[in-house]
């Protein structure tokens, strides 16, 4: 199996570290989004909408969306489970994952795509929409800290896809100046330390 992706994008990253957390062996193509390589036809004909990651199989099939390629790993290695092991527990993951997706990944990407210098030039940016996105940020870590506050993880007390997803989101914060503050968030802080210090986080 072979995944392209931009090791500073957020979602490609999502998927290394799923599968640093299985031992999967993948092998890598960087598609650099700062280079403009996403934009080239030959990436364009294995995903149009030129976004990352794509894994692409040996029969050159093709899954272009992070979390539908974190399911297909799932499936072909169910250990260790990272979705859930009973009815209850997978929808609580999903529950949490799609909450670390919209309340935190999307406004933190909005924030940059919006207010970074990376995008100027690039795309049609509103700084305006930026500093409204970060405040919606800042709003849900306190409400991730409250919810941290009896559990070491987002899903009880074992490690899921959902912490990896909001592990990656909180990240991709640095750029814009998006952290989280130990003496406002602790209970957050706590969480974040723990997972950054899992081996998979440098994947």
């Amino acid at each position: 199996m072979l995944l392209y992706h931009d090791p500073g994008a957020p979602n490609p990253r999502r998927v290394r570290i799923f599968a640093a957390e299985k031992g999967i062996p993948l092998e890598t193509i960087e598609v650099s989004i700062a280079a403009g390589a996403h934009l080239k036809p030959e990436f364009r004909a294995k995903n149009p909408l030129r976004l990352l990651p794509v894994l692409e199989l040996e029969d050159g099939r093709v899954l272009r969306e992070s979390m539908a390629i974190c399911r297909y790993l799932e499936e072909l290695y169910p250990e260790p489970n990272l979705f859930g092991a009973d009815p209850w527990e997978r929808a609580q993951v999903e529950m949490w994952n799609r909450h670390a997706e919209l309340e935190l990944l999307l406004p933190i990407a909005q924030a940059f795509r919006n207010g970074h210098p990376f995008y100027k030039d690039k795309i049609k940016q509103a700084p305006e929409f930026a500093s409204i996105m970060k405040e919606v940020v800042l709003d849900r870590f306190a409400w991730m800290n409250h919810e941290l506050t009896s559990r070491e993880y987002l899903v009880g007390n074992r490690f899921t896809v959902a912490d990896i997803t909001a592990l990656c989101a909180v990240d991709f914060g640095k750029p814009s100046g998006i952290r989280i503050d130990p003496e406002l968030h602790p209970n957050f802080k706590r969480w974040y330390d723990l997972v950054k210090a899992r081996p998979s986080a440098k994947a």
